[in-house]
């Protein structure tokens, strides 16, 4: 089984959708070499493409049995060709065929032949361009529905985000896999430390764009600093857009200027000390296709507030305080609750370790190779892959 897979999310600071990608491949390469029967005859390639960014070395070497590909190719008129020429396909330019062809993205990559897969996490950018940019924003509202009408396979990270996808695509559940994520690589070697009940910093972890509600969550905690100024401070962890402009304005000025702290994008090798000095984490978000940090912290034993909208729910349970997004004061209370409430944080953080373990990456693999079989019978048995180009 020859499989091609987008590699080109994980380039850059691996935000949600490149750690996904890289721990998924991973995952696939470690059942393969485990002898795992569903990976047996897996031959993996990963794809790249930009004129400015290469594969980083360590990346590369953990996924050494996988065949890398790596075109000098300018991101934006490749993407615009693809979007919207569905040219060149994959293959000329990898010079060579595949029996499925994977895209990490909701667009579906060009190719000849073989199966095709498209991966979608949500679907904020359609209920809410306003809320995307590029060409989350220019591409994927007009294109979106074509793609996954001729997908043989659409991969996605969450119940809610099937439901979703089955909804507003009109997709086949026959047609759709979960394949969530698991208890991040970096956290193989956490050391759950007990929180404090002093010091410490309220942790927010994402991207500053606008579905994360950053402007609830300053406006929320500018509450409790006027209420207590012995407040915890606030750590925005996460890539600042142009959108967090005025937010990263705001944080400057009083009653938060000092007090809150951004701190941009933080690597791997960063991440267990950013939790390890956080007494919560909240993630206020109106959308999540599923919300990694949830996940992480509760792996390490952080209690957790986040928004009832989209996956969170989902992925958080009972282990955590869940509010709606678009409350300021019950998002105040939420958190000034944990922080006042040793007992209850101390539930929390043991709910939470528990739960965690029910996130497995090489379980999300096993569902995705068994997914792939299921999809190429289906293809075969339609006809569908009985030679000449797909449309």
């Amino acid at each position: 089984m020859r499989v091609l897979v987008d590699y080109r999310p994980a380039l850059r600071a691996r935000t949600g959708v490149g750690e996904w990608t890289h721990q998924l491949i991973l995952s696939l390469l470690r059942l393969k070499s485990a002898g795992d029967p569903l990976a047996g005859d897996l031959d993996l390639t990963l794809w790249t493409s930009s004129w400015r960014d290469r594969p980083e070395p360590r990346a590369v070497a953990e996924l050494a049995g996988a065949t890398v590909i790596d075109r000098r190719v300018p991101v934006r008129p490749l993407t615009w060709a693809w979007n919207r020429l569905r040219w060149p396909s994959v293959e000329s330019l990898a010079l060579r065929s595949f029996d499925i062809v994977h895209s990490t993205g909701p667009l579906l990559l060009p190719s000849r032949s073989g199966l095709r897969v498209c991966t979608i996490y949500d679907l904020d950018f359609l209920s809410h361009p306003e809320r995307a940019w590029g060409e989350m924003r220019r591409d994927f509202p007009r294109l979106v529905r074509d793609h996954a009408a001729r997908a043989d396979l659409v991969v996605t990270i969450s119940e809610h985000s099937r439901r979703q996808i089955q909804a507003l695509l009109g997709v086949a559940s026959d047609r759709i896999v979960v394949c969530r994520p698991g208890v991040p690589e970096w956290l193989s070697q956490a050391v759950v430390r007990p929180k404090g009940q002093s010091g410490g910093y309220i942790l927010f972890v994402g991207t500053l764009e606008p579905r994360k509600n950053i402007q609830g969550l300053l406006a929320a905690y500018r509450m409790l600093v006027e209420r207590d100024p012995t407040t915890p401070r606030l750590m925005l962890a996460g890539r600042v857009t142009p959108a967090a402009q005025p937010w990263v304005a705001e944080s400057r000025l009083a009653p938060l200027a000092g007090r809150v702290e951004i701190a941009g994008y933080v690597p791997d090798d960063q991440r267990m000390a950013l939790y390890a000095d956080a007494r919560l984490l909240v993630l206020p978000s109106f959308e999540e296709g599923f919300g990694l940090p949830v996940l992480e912290a509760m792996a390490l034993g952080v209690p957790v507030v986040a928004s009832d909208r989209g996956a969170l729910p989902e992925v958080l349970g009972r282990t955590g305080l869940l509010v709606d997004p678009s409350d300021v004061g019950g998002l105040a209370r939420a958190m000034e609750s944990v922080l006042a409430d040793a007992g209850m944080a101390a539930r929390m953080r043991g709910d939470g370790l528990q739960r965690a373990r029910g996130f497995d990456w090489l379980e999300s693999a096993r569902t995705l190779l068994g997914a792939y079989g299921r999809a190429s019978e289906r293809a075969h048995s339609g006809g569908r892959l009985a030679g000449g180009s797909r449309p």
